[in-house]
């Protein structure tokens, strides 16, 4: 099962579009778990938990983007913004969309033994 990780401040914010896109996945039949955490909490996440296959941020925690990128580079999976229109309009399809494409992507670049991710 892949997993995504939605993060913002205090992991309230986010919690409704994470449900969103669950409900989407279901829908859809798509074996992922989206969760939704406060940004401080993400290392015990991933050391309690398995490691997420994408970590997608709030646009409240735009200024953590890079950040987060230089912390789990080893982690080698997307690590990407949501964007303010699609965070606010809760417009969990394309936000599932979008997460699901750049997994993709990644799991491309790894099978073509890219190490720049």
């Amino acid at each position: 099962m892949k997993k995504i990780y939605l993060l913002c401040s205090q992991g309230m914010s986010t919690s409704m579009l994470a449900s969103m896109m669950q409900e989407c996945a279901n829908r859809h039949q798509l074996p992922i778990e989206i969760v939704a955490y406060p940004h401080g909490k993400l290392p015990s996440v991933i050391e309690k938990q398995s490691l997420p296959d994408a970590i997608l941020l709030g646009p409240q925690v735009k200024y953590l983007l890079e950040e987060t990128r230089q912390r789990f580079k080893d982690l080698k999976i997307p690590i990407m913004m949501i964007s303010q229109e699609d965070y606010g309009m809760l417009n969990s399809d394309k936000v599932l969309k979008q997460a699901l494409l750049a997994m993709k992507e990644n799991k491309e670049k790894k099978d073509e033994g890219i190490d720049d991710i």
